[in-house]
């Protein structure tokens, strides 16, 4: 069996300019001066390359997820993938049409109808009228836009537009589907519409593309995966759980984060320092184990006082799915830690028999409170830890349960 795509050698750049930069004038003084300001101008050019010798295969079936951080060189495979963009190097080979789902709203005309876009689309897609025809009740019961079939679409909110842009792409049977995180703008129930859509594609052997940054949907979707990093492919493997680990940086455990940079953080705080402690105040490297006492702790320097600061941390699984937030202002107000100008350091007792045997990880987060965040999850600060043991007192079960969580709760007859 032929590869439904085949990529050799894919690199795609891009001419940055760099010009020197001027303050504000009047407009008279620009229109007198610009002659001399032409001639003296300096312009710099910069080459980047957004992928560079990016080779693999995709077989007929696959459902593919593709990850790595922002930057990465994801959006643009994507885009070379979809013929959107034309590569600089290397070479595509695709057996199939093609479905792309790259940004909301992408092929729809905003003065048209629900309706008429649905055909414009199908007709972008490669599709005969007949062929949008007979799939179009499908679309609009899945897209559940039937009452606004008929408004202009530049009136629709950005979750309808996705929901009804990725019912043409999905039910119009393409061989190849390719879908970036556009996903992340619709609601939980139409994320499990879409999924499921996308299981059934697989299943019928058209093969799936998936971007996302939910390591949780990349388990449950993918059954093979691949990681960029600064546009090279870096892991490619049909063990879906090896790369997201990779990603993650699961592997590297029990490492103490310790202030680096200040400068990629905010100037109102900046990180110092974070661990997990046990009762001793002894660093906990690596494993902790699920029924001793632990503690989170945070250092951190502020150099302004907000009646809204908030400092905390994001637990994740190592999937990626988010576990739960914890900020120093989460109990009552006359409990609040008071933040100081200076550094200070803040701990919060980890609950101990709560989750599962498993790796995690812990980010730092801060911000102020509902106008900006100062450290969002996934930029600031993180550990990784792995925890053991410790599932039950009951001798009826001493293996590891299914689930995140492992807590040992009080039962009695009533």
């Amino acid at each position: 069996m032929k590869p439904i795509i085949s990529v050799e050698g894919l690199g795609k750049s891009y001419t940055i300019r760099h010009e020197g930069q001027t303050p504000y004038k009047s407009l008279r003084e620009e229109i007198f001066k610009l002659p001399q300001r032409l001639l003296r101008r300096k312009e710099s050019r910069e080459e980047f390359w957004a992928l560079k010798d990016v080779s693999f295969d995709v077989m007929p079936g696959d459902r593919v997820g593709i990850i790595g951080r922002n930057g990465a060189g994801k959006s643009t495979l994507l885009k070379l993938l979809s013929r959107i963009t034309e590569p600089t190097t290397g070479r595509i080979t695709l057996r199939g049409r093609v479905a792309s789902l790259l940004e909301v709203g992408t092929g729809f005309h905003p003065e048209l109808t629900g309706r008429e876009n649905i055909y414009l689309n199908g007709a972008i897609l490669g599709m005969t009228r007949a062929e949008v025809s007979r799939n179009f009740d499908a679309i609009v019961d899945f897209a559940d836009v039937e009452k606004f079939l008929d408004t202009p679409v530049k009136r629709y909110s950005s979750g309808m537009y996705v929901r009804l842009a990725f019912a043409v792409a999905a039910h119009l049977e393409p061989e190849l589907l390719v879908v970036d995180e556009v996903l992340a703008v619709g609601d939980a129930e139409f994320q499990r519409k879409c999924l499921g859509k996308m299981e059934d594609v697989g299943r019928d052997g058209r093969t799936v593309l998936f971007v996302s940054h939910n390591m949780a949907m990349i388990n449950y979707l993918c059954n093979h995966a691949m990681m960029l990093d600064a546009g090279r492919k870096v892991y490619q493997s049909s063990r879906v759980k090896d790369v997201v680990s990779a990603y993650l940086g699961v592997n590297d455990q029990g490492k103490v984060w310790e202030y680096i940079d200040s400068s990629k953080y905010s100037d109102c705080i900046t990180p110092m320092r974070l661990a997990i402690v046990d009762a001793s105040g002894r660093v906990v490297s690596g494993v902790l184990e699920n029924n001793i006492d632990a503690w989170i702790e945070i250092d951190v320097e502020v150099h302004e006082v907000d009646t809204g600061l908030t400092v905390g941390y994001a637990l994740f699984s190592e999937e990626g799915e988010t576990l739960y937030w914890s900020y120093q202002t989460d109990q009552g107000e006359e409990f609040w830690p008071r933040l100081s100008c200076g550094k200070i350091r803040l701990r919060s007792k980890f609950p101990q028999r709560l989750l599962n045997e498993g790796k995690y990880r812990i980010e730092l987060i801060a911000s102020i409170y509902y106008k900006r965040w100062l450290i969002a999850p996934g930029k600031g600060p993180m550990i990784f830890f792995e925890i053991k043991g410790g599932l039950s007192d009951s001798p009826m079960w001493q293996i590891r349960r299914p689930g995140v969580l492992a807590p040992v709760l009080p039962w009695k007859v009533l």
